[in-house]
């Protein structure tokens, strides 16, 4: 009987969370020449081909994508024995903030990996607009924040840059409709962008849901009583991205940007934030830094 390594396998799941060798590399603190070497050995214990190097990225094959399911949970029970056994137990809590619209589906795989390496230290998840957010953060409330922004602002870092998107309900009609019905939150930073987007197009557009409430505002659109913007991978089920074809402007691109990570922290903190990076990065642009003063 043949053994699998834990090693090999950790290596594995992070060149397919991170879309690459390189920055499966820098999250794990390995050259790239050994993260290689780990997947060949792995590929050589299983006699199959994990990757596909054929593209011009590296991809999973159908072999890999088996072995992927098998491979998280195997890593997270290593992890989770050595720290409930060992003394080298981490304990203590991190308050993360993050905006409504990118909880799902990268944070939430972020806080099982976190939690699978970290059993026994809190994640307090603080979920709200980029406004309050950053408040928040000011007031020393949340050791790290992510925003939904234009631009990097003094002391943050870029992570990831997605399109906005027009969202509307499957098989909706709404978005064809004359004026334009719009379905946002007050605080939603991308309302002002959609709306003076309208405008310069010279499209006619009407408010008719302005509500603090996620849930009214994703009902009205999923029901076709309006349509709104979300981040191209943040769309949920129940909704889809608008295939307007011209009909509706494009809207900018847009940053996730990370406060926290450059100030004094504690090795939980450093562990969170390099777990943010690979998550958002592995489908996101190279990271920019703008340096606090």
């Amino acid at each position: 009987m043949r053994n699998l390594d834990i090693t090999t396998l950790r290596s594995f799941v992070a060149v397919a969370d991170s879309g690459g060798v390189t920055r499966a590399a820098g999250f794990l603190h390995l050259t790239q020449s050994a993260v290689s070497m780990q997947i060949k050995r792995l590929e050589h214990i299983l006699d199959l081909e994990l990757l596909d190097r054929s593209g011009r990225g590296i991809s999973l094959t159908a072999s890999g994508e088996r072995l992927l399911g098998y491979a998280r949970r195997m890593v997270a029970l290593n992890d989770e024995v050595m720290a409930r056994l060992t003394d080298q137990a981490f304990e203590g809590e991190v308050t993360l903030g993050v905006p409504h619209d990118v909880v799902q589906p990268t944070i939430l795989r972020v806080l099982q990996r976190f939690h699978a390496s970290f059993p026994r230290v809190r994640v307090q998840l603080i979920s709200s607009f980029t406004r309050e957010l950053k408040a928040l953060y000011a007031r020393g409330e949340c050791d790290i924040i992510l925003t939904t922004e234009s631009a990097v602002s003094e002391g943050g870092e870029q992570i990831h840059r997605s399109p906005l998107v027009w969202v509307g309900a499957p098989n909706g009609s709404m978005w064809r409709q004359n004026p334009l019905r719009l379905a946002f939150q007050r605080k939603c930073i991308f309302r002002p962008l959609a709306t003076a987007a309208l405008d310069q197009a010279g499209i006619d557009w009407d408010m008719v849901v302005d509500s603090d409430s996620d849930r009214t505002i994703e009902a009205t659109i999923s029901a076709d009583l309006g349509v709104g913007v979300l981040l191209e991978e943040s769309v949920p089920p129940q909704m889809i991205r608008i295939d307007h074809n011209g009909a509706l402007p494009e809207l900018p691109l847009q940053n996730i940007n990370m406060y926290g990570a450059d100030a004094p922290k504690s090795q939980l903190i450093t562990e969170l934030s390099d777990l943010l990076r690979m998550m958002f990065g592995g489908v996101g642009q190279p990271a920019l830094r703008v340096a606090s003063q």
